[in-house]
């Protein structure tokens, strides 16, 4: 009895010292996290964002109507008769966008950072889109031949273009770490706390991990079958959910019209609140609403690039127009929806207490009753479900740029399930620092790359534009541009 009571101290007295130590982890990852944001990203993001707008005379505007055609066409079949097309990686693309950083990210911003944070979304779709088209554009440049089907992302174009292989790699671990470890870790995250509104003292029972169990499961049989197959379920469910979501969220501001007008007022006065941005501009508006934004529409982050490159197209530049209606989707419609259902609803989100995914039920709830709390949960789920298969599919696209080793890719498979059963039991605050500080560096190193290869992009845009003005559809040959780097465009 003894033995067992030294035992059952020494386990406690373990468990205390190691959730001492996450306490101390959490704080030094929110002081990085405040230094990335407040004194690098956001500038690099916004100057980023100008400098491309300008560049591309606002491509994502002015060629608008040529993404949408480009959906419509039908890729070529490869060899073994499968082929990726634009609008399947569009899907891909999209579905790692469009997670639970729409839902629960949206409520987090509107708690900490006020109703303001939207507007500044709004700012990072619009200045982004043509970031995204910069990189995407890239992504489908140099591209590259595996077997039968394409892969390529930043760490391609930094290693091709660049001739710095090292520095891919560096990429591709970040990569690897935010979005395998991270973001999947997140996405569990937040459908395991959407069941905190059924069970009582859910965090308290063993069902977290019964769920992480699950989920893992699920996601096993998607990633163990191939891009294929993580495209068709991608280009199945995402249409279909963002459709009834953002219906859902037009039902509710129709019927709370008279007070649609008060609720834009909340957003542009937080939006403009210069003393609030200034006097603490670590935890500002600006600064939450740039963040949120990012972690939701991946503009310039490196991240969306490694689903275009996948794409089988006649032209860069179409795949890289595709990529900016994924931004405008996932920001302008589908985050937009979660803010009105939350700013109509007359629910307050308290920090800590009524935050994430509670917050965007109890507002719902508010609405439209129980039975949009069980619409919500079931959102939750099918969009973070094709989150996390949209953000394997990037992370494995870098692993096999590291090493196209068989061996190597199950076992970073099995550890990418790991990584999303834990995430079902973790802590809030942690797994939001972490994911916000890896994306951070993969951003900031992403941003910099295309900075200095922004100009092959433009001269790919002007191959585009020519054609286009011929009449003609436009058909890509490296050598027209003066590129002789490519694998794909000889």
């Amino acid at each position: 009895f003894r033995r067992v009571l030294f035992r059952s101290k020494s386990f406690a007295a373990f468990f205390c010292q190691a959730k001492e130590e996450l306490i101390v982890f959490n704080n030094l990852l929110a002081s990085l996290n405040d230094f990335l944001y407040s004194y690098i990203l956001i500038f690099l993001l916004v100057a980023a964002g100008i400098y491309f707008s300008i560049r591309t005379k606002f491509v994502q505007f002015r060629l608008i109507s040529d993404a949408i055609k480009a959906l419509k066409e039908k890729a070529e079949k490869n060899d073994n008769g499968k082929s990726v097309s634009s609008f399947q990686a569009l899907m891909i693309s999209t579905a790692s966008r469009v997670g639970t950083g729409n839902i629960a990210g949206i409520a987090t911003a509107i708690v900490a950072g006020g109703p303001g944070a939207v507007f500044w979304m709004w700012v990072m779709a619009i200045v982004g889109g043509a970031s995204a088209f910069v990189e995407s554009t890239l992504a489908q440049v140099y591209k590259v031949k595996d077997g039968k089907e394409f892969r390529g992302g930043p760490s391609y174009y930094i290693e091709r273009a660049l001739g710095k292989r090292w520095l891919g790699i560096l990429f591709s671990i970040l990569l690897i770490a935010c979005f395998a470890y991270g973001f999947n870790g997140l996405q569990t995250y937040n459908m395991s706390s959407a069941l905190e509104y059924y069970i009582p003292n859910y965090s308290d029972t063993i069902l977290p991990a019964v769920v992480g169990l699950l989920i893992a499961a699920a996601t096993a049989f998607v990633i163990f079958g191939g891009v294929h197959r993580i495209g068709f379920i991608s280009s199945v469910i995402v249409p279909i959910m963002a459709g009834i979501y953002i219906l859902m969220g037009i039902f509710i501001t129709l019927t709370n019209l008279d007070r649609v007008p008060e609720m834009f007022s909340l957003i542009f006065e937080g939006a403009f609140d210069f003393r609030a941005i200034f006097g603490g501009f670590a935890g500002s508006t600006v600064l939450i609403g740039i963040k949120r934004g990012l972690f939701s529409n991946e503009a310039g982050m490196g991240s969306a690039p490694n689903a275009s490159a996948t794409a089988t197209v006649s032209h860069p530049v179409k795949q890289g127009m595709v990529q900016v209606l994924s931004v405008f989707i996932d920001t302008l419609m589908i985050c937009t929806t979660t803010a009105f259902i939350l700013l109509l609803s007359g629910v307050t989100g308290i920090p800590e207490k009524l935050d994430g995914i509670p917050y965007v039920q109890a507002a719902i709830s508010a609405n439209v009753g129980s039975l949009g709390i069980h619409f919500i949960t079931f959102s939750i789920f099918a969009f973070a479900f094709t989150s996390l298969i949209g953000n394997y599919y990037y992370a494995e696209s870098n692993i096999l740029f590291i090493k196209n080793n068989r061996i190597l890719l199950n076992v970073f498979r099995i550890t990418c399930l790991i990584a999303i059963f834990l995430g079902a039991q973790a802590d809030f605050s942690t797994v939001w620092n972490l994911a916000d500080v890896l994306m951070g560096f993969m951003a900031i190193e992403n941003i910099l790359v295309i900075f200095l290869l922004g100009g092959i992009a433009f001269k790919v845009l002007d191959d585009y534009t020519k054609q286009k003005k011929q009449g003609i559809d436009p058909v890509f040959k490296a050598k027209n541009v003066g590129l002789n780097n490519t694998d794909t465009w000889k």
